[in-house]
C-alpha cells in the first residue's frame, strides 16, 4: 500500500512536469532610448575640436528670411546667423547698437576694439566679451573670414573698400548707416530681423521716438539761441577748432534741441571742417559747445575759460561756454547716445524750458530701458565716467 501510494505520487509529478509549459529564459528589461544630443551643424561635424564656439546653437525653428539694409539690398538667409562679426573703425557705434537686442551676446563672434580711448562699454555689459575675437580696426576680409562668420555687419561707408572684398569670399553682408534719427528707425527693424526680434526694435524705436517728441513739442515756436558746436582737438600739440556738416547728428541735434546752427553759415566739407579763432569771434554765439573725443572735455573748457582770447567772447562772460556732455563715450556723435545728447544740448540751450532735466535720471532710465542695467549698475560703472558740463 505505502509502496502504491509511493508510485502514484510520482506518476503525478510526471505528468505535472510533462503538461507545464517550460519556463522562458528571463527577459531583458526593455531598452530605453539614449537622448539623443543637441545636433552640430554638418559644416562642423567633421572639425568640431579646431571649429568648437562657446556660442550655442538657438533652439528656435529654422526659418529663412530676407533683410534690406542700408544700400537697399536684399540679404536672404536660409537659418538665422549665429556667428556674427562686427568690423571696421569707429566700430563702437555700431556695437552699442547691435547690443540693444539681448541675442547678440550669444552671437557676436569677433568685434574690432569697441572704446573710444576712455572705456569699453561693451565688455561691461557682456560676460563673455573675453571670450570673443578682437579685430583691429583696419582688419581686412581675410582676416575676418578666418573667424568663418555666416553675417558680417558693417557701416555703409565700408561697402566698397571692405565689403565687396567680403562678399567676393561668400560671406553675406549687411551695410548699416545709423547717422540720423531717421537712419536709425530703419536699421533697428534691419538689426530686429537679424535677431529674430522685431518686437523689441519696435520698443527701441518707441522710447526713442517718444523722448524726440517730446523735446521738439517743447521747444516749439521758442526763440532759438545762436549756437556754436565746435570740436576740439591738439594733434601734434596743434590747437585746432572743427564744425561738423549739415546733415550730421551733430547739426540736426542743435537743430532739434530748438538752437540756430551758426555754421551752416560757411561753406562745408563732407567731414570736420576747421574754423579759425577769428571766424568764432565773428559768430558771437550766444552760447557755445565744445565737442573732445580724446582728451577730458572739462579739462578742455577750463582751459578756454583762463585763455584771454576766449574771455573777450560774449558767449564765456555771460557764462554760456560748455563742455558737451558724455559718459564713456561724448553724447553728441551718431552713438545710441544721441538721445542723451539731444535732452542735455536742449536743456542747456533753452533752460527755461526743462528747469526740472536731471542728467543723472536720463542716464539711468536710458540704460534700464536699452540695456536692463539696474540702478547700481549705473551708479557704479557709468555715472563715475560723466564728462562735460552736468548739472
Amino acid at each position: 500500500m505505502q509502496r502504491l501510494t509511493y508510485f502514484s505520487l510520482l506518476i503525478c509529478l510526471l505528468l505535472a512536469a510533462c503538461g507545464s509549459p517550460s519556463p522562458s529564459a528571463p527577459q531583458a528589461p526593455a531598452a530605453t532610448e539614449a537622448p539623443t544630443p543637441y545636433p552640430m551643424p554638418a559644416e562642423n561635424q567633421a572639425s568640431s575640436v579646431q571649429q568648437a564656439t562657446p556660442y550655442p546653437e538657438p533652439l528656435s525653428p529654422v526659418t529663412s528670411f530676407t533683410v534690406q539694409d542700408a544700400l537697399g539690398r536684399e540679404v536672404s538667409f536660409s537659418t538665422p546667423p549665429q556667428r556674427i562679426v562686427i568690423a571696421g573703425k569707429a566700430l563702437f557705434m555700431l556695437a552699442d547698437a547691435v547690443y540693444l537686442f539681448p541675442e547678440a551676446k550669444e552671437r557676436i563672434a569677433a568685434l574690432g576694439s569697441a572704446g573710444q580711448g576712455s572705456g569699453n562699454f561693451i565688455s561691461l555689459i557682456d560676460p563673455q566679451y573675453e571670450q570673443k575675437a578682437t579685430l583691429a580696426g583696419d582688419a581686412g576680409a581675410e582676416q575676418i573670414a578666418a573667424y568663418q562668420p555666416d553675417l558680417v555687419l558693417l557701416k555703409s561707408y565700408l561697402a566698397e573698400s571692405l565689403g565687396k572684398p567680403i562678399e567676393t569670399l561668400g560671406i553675406p553682408v549687411v551695410y548699416l548707416d545709423l547717422e540720423t534719427p531717421e537712419q536709425y528707425w530703419r536699421d533697428l527693424n534691419t538689426l530686429g530681423q537679424i535677431f529674430g526680434q522685431p518686437e523689441r526694435a519696435e520698443q527701441i524705436k518707441a522710447y526713442y521716438q517718444q523722448k524726440l517728441a517730446q523735446i521738439q513739442q517743447t521747444v516749439q515756436g521758442a526763440q532759438k539761441p545762436r549756437v556754436l558746436i565746435l570740436q576740439y582737438s591738439d594733434k601734434d600739440g596743434k590747437v585746432a577748432f572743427n564744425v561738423p556738416p549739415q546733415s550730421w547728428m551733430q547739426t540736426i541735434l542743435t537743430e532739434l534741441a530748438g538752437g540756430e546752427p551758426l555754421w551752416k553759415e560757411i561753406e562745408l566739407g563732407k567731414g570736420w571742417t576747421q574754423v579759425s579763432l577769428e571766424q568764432i569771434a565773428a559768430w558771437d554765439a550766444d552760447k557755445i559747445f565744445i565737442i573732445s573725443y580724446f582728451r577730458n572735455v572739462s579739462e578742455v573748457v577750463a582751459e578756454l575759460k583762463q585763455d584771454p582770447q576766449w574771455q573777450a567772447m560774449r558767449a564765456v562772460q555771460q557764462g554760456n561756454l560748455y563742455g558737451f556732455a558724455g559718459d564713456l563715450y561724448s553724447w553728441d556723435q551718431p552713438d545710441v547716445r544721441w538721445i542723451l545728447g539731444l535732452s542735455w544740448l536742449a536743456a542747456r540751450i533753452h533752460p527755461e524750458l526743462f528747469p526740472n532735466y536731471d542728467a543723472v535720471q536720463e542716464a539711468k532710465e536710458f540704460y534700464r530701458t536699452l540695456y536692463g542695467l539696474d540702478e547700481a549698475f549705473v551708479n557704479e560703472k557709468i555715472i563715475p565716467t560723466f564728462k562735460g558740463d552736468l548739472p
